[in-house]
């Protein structure tokens, strides 16, 4: 090897290494704004359809339609969004405190639906180990607190730093406007900033759109207008907390085959058990034909086959993904999959022509 060939190859390997210095030096800067950056970023690409048809309609202004669009986004979801969680949080604390202050007996749900069920189950369910009613009441009931009591703590945590999520929120309001207004040129720049094939980075940054706009209207559309659905029978039927038990509907949609019946099952045996028969009736055929269907009729029309991942990885990525990365990691579970699947099978057809 040459002087000149030694030479120029340190001066890469020295450009490369600035290049990863800065690039984490960069994530670590802006890390306290890291959410708020990526759900400005997933609002880009959910709304750049609606942000050039608002573009075409203003014959090309890129800023007004950019605002315009923004603002749609602010009013018709965010502000919404916002007030409901402002109302759970609120139904979470209270009976948070009910269970602390013992004005909630919770061990009387578990009374009533043990009292309720044949002899013959309650024979099997003492053989099974689970006889000692009190130790059974003990735990659900501290399950009970740690899961609304979670909800609580949360929102005592983003109360106590109001000024932090009011920045945090700004910073996403104005790096949503310049994604959406230079999206096509930002995707067009990470395209050619890759380090790899053209058409590799193409199909990869394509695996990425497609499945961050499928899991978002599958997992967080569907999970949304089933937890909607699940509050409003509540609501009629009288039960409390009516939004609190919809957001967990919301989130138990993620699971598939048992899914929201996990929350409004146990609500219409507790109803049935109770004398409440035309409310429990009610939960029932609603959670069947309305809650259930609404999954099956709107996923194929909001998701189709965007994804390309089975529905097990489309599972355990998100489940894994919450647990990782809170409600961030609904979305970044199943992309990682998706680029991961993508680029796998991209080896597999550049080993296959390799062969050829």
């Amino acid at each position: 090897m040459d002087e000149q060939s030694r030479k120029t190859r340190i001066e890469h390997g020295g450009f490369l290494l600035f290049l990863l210095a800065i690039t984490v030096l960069l994530a670590f800067v802006a890390w306290p704004f890291l959410t708020a950056l990526f759900w400005a970023m997933l609002a880009a690409i959910m709304f750049q359809p609606l942000y050039r048809r608002v573009l075409r309609n203003m014959g090309g202004r890129r800023n007004r339609a950019a605002a315009l669009t923004l603002l749609v986004i602010t009013v018709a979801v965010v502000i919404p969004l916002m007030i409901i969680g402002t109302m759970i949080v609120d139904q979470a604390t209270g009976i948070y405190l009910a269970i602390q202050e013992e004005q909630l007996d919770a061990s009387e749900y578990f009374r009533w639906g043990y009292d309720a069920l044949p002899a013959r189950l309650q024979v099997m369910i003492d053989n099974s180990g689970y006889g000692d009613f009190y130790v059974l009441q003990q735990r659900a009931l501290e399950l009970l607190q740690e899961s609304v009591g979670l909800i609580a703590s949360k929102a005592l945590e983003i109360g106590g730093g109001v000024l932090g999520f009011a920045l945090s929120f700004a910073v996403g309001l104005y790096a949503a406007f310049f994604m959406l207004r230079d999206g096509e040129e930002l995707t067009a720049a990470v395209r050619t900033s890759l380090p790899m094939k053209p058409s590799i980075a193409e199909r990869l940054v394509e695996s990425f759109v497609s499945v961050t706009r499928a899991t978002i209207k599958g997992s967080i559309v569907v999970g949304l207008v089933q937890g909607a659905l699940g509050a409003i029978t509540f609501w009629i039927v009288g039960l409390p907390a009516a939004l609190l038990f919809g957001l967990l509907m919301a989130i138990f949609s993620l699971l598939p085959a048992v899914g929201t019946a996990i929350v409004w099952v146990p609500a219409a045996i507790y109803l049935l058990a109770t004398g409440a028969i035309w409310q429990g009736l009610v939960v029932i055929g609603s959670g069947v034909l309305v809650i259930g269907m609404a999954d099956n009729a709107l996923r194929p029309i909001l998701v189709g086959r965007d994804t390309g991942l089975p529905d097990w990885v489309i599972l355990v990525t998100t489940l894994g993904g919450i647990g990782v990365l809170g409600i961030t990691g609904i979305v970044v579970g199943p992309v990682a999959a998706g680029l991961f699947i993508t680029g796998w099978a991209i080896l597999r057809e550049q080993r296959g022509l390799a062969e050829g």
